[in-house]
């Protein structure tokens, strides 16, 4: 009896990995690896973990309303937008937050931990018309 315990365990033990999804950190050094005639290269590292839940600390700017459901993380504090008209000026240091269901925004100097599903390549949300490059979904943060 005490063997099939062990068997059990063992097996909960392996298995474990495979039930629980490990979400891999992004910092805002690993999202591009060049700026080009045709703008900013992906690095692999970005490409990689497209589709998976990944984390990234950083500030979020100054939303463009009270009651929306997104923001961008920036990799520094900053008093005013960062939003850009199109992908062709999308600084490299902003990360669009596309949350789960909203949350109490914070101040812009408060380092906050996001975490959400990485996706990247010009798209445009169809609610506001706001163009990003790069952009976690179904996200959640955290105060840090």
């Amino acid at each position: 009896m005490k063997h099939y315990r062990f068997l059990h365990l063992w097996l909960i033990f392996l298995l474990l990995p495979c039930v629980t999804q490990a979400t891999e950190h992004l910092a805002f050094e690993d999202l591009y690896k060049s700026e080009g005639i045709y703008g900013l290269s992906f690095t692999q590292k970005v490409k990689d973990l497209a589709g998976k839940r990944v984390r990234v600390e950083g500030f979020m700017a100054p939303p463009l309303k009270a009651e929306a459901n997104f923001f961008v993380l920036t990799q520094k504090p900053m008093a005013i937008c960062p939003f850009c008209s199109s992908d062709a000026d999308w600084p490299a240091d902003i990360v669009v937050i596309y949350l789960e269901k909203k949350q109490t925004f914070v101040q812009y100097n408060a380092m906050i931990l996001a975490e959400g599903i990485l996706e990247y390549g010009s798209w445009t949300d169809p609610d506001t018309g706001f163009v990003s490059l790069l952009r976690l979904k179904e996200a959640t943060f955290k105060k840090r």
